[in-house]
């Protein structure tokens, strides 16, 4: 894991010193939203400086930035334009083009292009051109797996999902990267299926949906496979409820442990070391009541946090170079469509950073949580990110957290519980 934060802050960091020209330079360039956008500043770049034929590598950063960009959008026509400019991907950009690749697969985007293009990557991965060092190659292999069994490739597919268990870098496993237990379950599930081992699909998905080992995506592949087993689809959406609801109660128990009894206004919120050497880490100091406090939007706004007064209030630390802070939003996304505002209010507190690259971030990847910013750590001093904190209406501190919960739904419940047992303990 240390290994792996640093590639990535060394990565962001190569992107902050590369300037071609004061009028043109890579940073400024994947501030750019729109890849659109982005190839139309290129073009003109080209045009003013054009490539030295005896540098052919010049602007290769901007060329597979492009390959990325167009990949995410789903246009293969224009990844494998820039991509046979054999362009070398960083560490951040391999990544872009993995999550890319999980988007596309989850969408059923042509699983054909699909497969091309992760068949493409494990290639390169083999031959040395492309360096992976962040963990991703077994999800490429997954993926890779799963569409050479939607195109019929049973055997490759079975062959490959079989290799991909053989990785043993402990990524699926780990609550890092978004959904990666329960996307490789999903993928397991649509081979299985299609290799007509419907009661062992059957089995996994819903012990993955029992143990909140799921995500959204999977309900499509858990409808095909249940109406195969069952031979109608009469009684899936009562089945699934059933496994969900069993998730949920475990979880709210789970989280029930967690509660601060005795009402805080500030406090030293500390978590057990991840050494299991029974010492603690202190995660933030709350040393200020929460109504005190004054944070601005993105729009510069000031958000005064005493007109929360009266909802259960929840607070999520992060910052955009955070790859599980990231991975919780959908989760959270989902239990704030839950609530009114009148009774619940999240904000999602970015450290850090500037407001020009939380915004560019946060429009780049469609995140609709409300944003608040703390560029300089001041208000509650947080020394890990991702940590949750929750407020009851009084602005007592009833539940704090660090981490992602490792799927979509375990991460949905886990606030879920948080916010319906404040509400319930409440006493106003």
């Amino acid at each position: 894991m240390k290994k792996l934060i640093l590639l990535l802050l060394i990565s962001g960091s190569v992107f902050a010193q590369q300037s071609p020209s004061a009028k043109y330079n890579f940073q400024d360039f994947t501030s750019i939203v729109n890849v659109e956008d982005q190839e139309k500043q290129y073009n003109e770049m080209l045009k003013a400086n054009p490539i030295d034929p005896a540098k052919p590598s010049m602007y290769e950063e901007y060329r597979a930035q492009l390959a990325m960009g167009w990949l995410a959008k789903g246009n293969f026509e224009r990844y494998w334009f820039y991509k046979n400019t054999r362009p070398k991907f960083n560490v951040l950009q391999f990544l872009s083009l993995t999550y890319a690749l999980d988007n596309l697969f989850d969408a059923n985007t042509n699983p054909g292009e699909v497969e091309k293009v992760s068949a493409g990557i494990l290639e390169d991965l083999n031959t040395g051109a492309l360096k992976d060092g962040i963990g991703r190659t077994q999800a490429v292999m997954e993926i890779n797996a799963a569409t050479n069994a939607q195109l019929g490739n049973t055997d490759k597919a079975l062959q490959l999902l079989a290799k991909s268990s053989e990785v043993k870098d402990g990524m699926r496993e780990m609550h890092y990267f978004k959904d990666a237990k329960s996307n490789y379950l999903n993928r397991y599930g649509v081979v299985m299926f299609a290799a007509g081992k419907y009661q062992v699909a059957f089995d996994t998905l819903s012990k993955a949906f029992r143990e909140a080992e799921s995500n959204p995506v999977m309900v499509n592949t858990f409808r095909l496979i249940y109406k195969k087993v069952k031979g109608t689809e009469n009684g899936f959406e009562k089945y699934l409820k059933s496994l969900k609801d069993e998730a949920y109660h475990h979880c709210y128990k789970e989280v029930e442990k967690l509660y601060i009894a005795s009402p805080k206004k500030t406090l030293d919120g500390a978590v057990p070391t991840p050494g299991g050497d029974g010492k603690m880490f202190t995660l933030f100091h709350a040393t200020k009541p929460v109504e005190e406090l004054s944070l601005p939007d993105l729009d510069g706004k000031v958000v005064h946090l005493k007109d929360y007064r009266n909802k259960v209030l929840a607070l999520d630390f992060w910052s955009t170079g955070c790859t599980p802070c990231v991975a919780a939003f959908s989760g959270f996304e989902r239990v704030v469509a839950d609530y009114k505002k009148d009774v619940f209010q999240m904000f999602v507190v970015s450290l850090f950073e500037d407001r020009a690259t939380v915004k560019t971030f946060v429009k780049k990847k469609g995140i609709t949580l409300d944003v608040l910013q703390d560029e300089e750590n001041k208000f509650f001093d947080v020394q890990g990110t991702p940590t949750k904190i929750i407020f009851d209406p009084l602005g007592n501190i009833r539940f704090f957290s660090s981490g992602y919960a490792g799927s979509t739904d375990r991460e949905y419940y886990k606030l879920k519980s948080m916010v319906e047992i404040t509400k319930s303990r409440y006493k106003g």
